[in-house]
């Protein structure tokens, strides 16, 4: 181990001497390449950014300033050794680079491309918080580390413990609990994935869209698990197929709910039955794991001409997005603040613009109008005024008085959040539940008060990012390995 760091020390040194700092805060940040906009909506598997070639990948690895305290770390929920990768890049040795991503994370093809760094890791970037310019590109270059090791055909498989027979579970196959698998894996441990769906992959298959998010990329990171003995079942609804207490009379020690936050939220406002209203979770399943967007789709949707998207985060983006390749002649979201609260990253916001998404921003629909079929034709809305600041920090809307009007639609989409899975909660008996149906864990172990059960993601959090519920399942993992080795439960 110390040769390594001698070694990393030489070549951060060299590379100290080849470029100095004020060489490398010259360079400009590079511009991920796009597809078209009018190309790109013919199509929901056409993905929107082109990632970046290694001559690109190399010159914005030579703007990081290989810091000796590197903040950029303390933004990253799994702890990537950020600059030991940047570096490798730098250097040419991107299969390295990829070697190390895969040291802490089991998705770094998906964090590359759907992470918001902007928040997280690249907000603690050296350029922002000392210089004020534009932070080093840590997500694409995170992402041509992946795609480059996979494209090559000589993808690594992180190393593995020797077996030592202890089965464990982990129910939900989205990013909480690969992660959670992928580091009981690396520990020695037999673990399975229960997953209630078709497919492998939870939220990163039927809540992303194709255009953001290909399907082969996430079968690539699964893969991989695969590789490393982690076994996956499908159809498999823990709490109704199998009970818990089935599952450990199997033989499981220890299991981490990764279950999600299936279950959608409505606004509670009239008309809201109407045909033609659906949830973002209904609409998005649909077309990205049901094929909806054929005209041969057995569970099929109904396209609009004149589709409304409630609300402003990346869910609602992506829907809004959708019903533009879905061939909707105007597609619109309706947003009760102003874009400057829009929750969703500002690269979707400027996506959807570019692709002829309209916004209507302090905008809020209370009622809805259907024609004699029960169908939505118009959605009443009512114009909204910022007020004082609510518990996150935005101004709260506050509605204008008599400025209600009325806009057409066909179809209506509703994006403003979602509540956690109910079934496993109700399904074990004295699990601590919150007053919104998640789990109660402790922050530190992600231990629920029911020992050897473990929670994280949706289920716990009621809402987070990718990378936020992949830290909930390493953390996880590591307090399952620690309770299981030393009380034996």
């Amino acid at each position: 181990m110390s040769g390594v760091s001698d070694r990393n020390a030489a070549w951060r040194q060299q590379l100290r001497r080849d470029m100095p700092g004020k060489e490398r805060t010259s360079i400009e940040r590079v511009r991920m390449p796009e597809v078209d906009p009018v190309e790109r909506i013919k199509s929901q598997r056409i993905e929107v950014n082109k990632g970046l070639t290694p001559k690109m990948a190399v010159l914005e690895a030579k703007r990081c300033m290989d810091c000796i305290n590197p903040t950029c770390m303390e933004g990253c929920p799994v702890k990537i050794d950020i600059p030991g990768f940047v570096k490798n890049i730098e250097r040419g040795e991107f299969l390295q680079a990829a070697v190390i991503l895969k040291n802490t994370s089991a998705l770094p093809a998906v964090c590359g491309r759907v992470c918001p760094q902007e928040k997280q890791c690249e907000s603690k970037c050296f350029y922002i918080q000392k210089l004020d310019k534009q932070p080093v590109a840590i997500g694409y270059l995170e992402r041509f580390a992946a795609d480059y090791e996979r494209e090559s055909g000589r993808v690594s498989v992180p190393e593995v413990a020797p077996a030592n027979g202890i089965k464990m579970a982990v129910i939900g196959s989205g990013p909480s609990g690969l992660s959670c698998a992928g580091d009981l894996a690396k520990k020695g441990y037999d673990v399975t994935v229960f997953e209630a769906l078709h497919e492998i992959g939870g939220v990163l298959k039927y809540g992303i869209p194709e255009f953001r998010l290909p399907n082969r990329v996430v079968d690539a990171e699964i893969d991989s698990l695969k590789k490393m003995g982690v076994k996956f079942v499908t159809n498999f609804i823990v709490g109704m197929t199998d009970s818990m207490e089935d599952l450990k009379s199997e033989g499981f020690k220890g299991f981490y709910v990764a279950s999600g936050a299936g279950l959608p939220r409505f606004m509670n406002i009239p008309g809201e039955n109407y045909n033609g209203i659906l949830s973002s979770n209904e609409y998005l399943t649909r077309v990205n794991l049901m094929g909806a967007d054929s005209e041969e789709s057995d569970t099929p949707v109904y396209h609009g001409k004149r589709v409304v998207v409630v609300g402003g985060g990346n869910t609602a983006m992506d829907s809004v997005r959708t019903a533009k390749r879905l061939g909707a002649e105007r597609a619109t979201i309706v947003y009760r603040r102003s874009e400057e609260e829009m929750p969703a990253r500002i690269e979707e916001v400027k996506h959807a613009k570019e692709e002829g998404c309209e916004f209507m921003t302090l905008t809020n629909p209370v009622e809805y109008i259907a024609d004699e079929n029960r169908r939505v034709k118009q959605v009443k809305v009512q114009k909204m005024a910022l007020g004082e600041p609510d518990a996150s920090g935005r101004r709260s809307p506050v509605p204008v008085p008599g400025s209600e009007y009325l806009i057409d639609a066909d179809v209506v989409v509703v994006a403003v959040g979602v509540s956690p899975n109910p079934i496993i909660p109700r399904s074990v008996e004295g699990l601590n539940i919150s007053s919104k149906g998640t789990i109660i864990v402790d922050e530190k172990t992600m231990e629920s008060n029911i020992p050897g059960l473990f929670a994280g993601g949706d289920i716990v959090r009621g809402g987070a990012t990718v990378i936020l519920a992949m830290g909930d399942g390493r953390r996880a993992a590591e307090y399952m390995s620690e309770r299981l080795t030393t009380e034996r439960i």
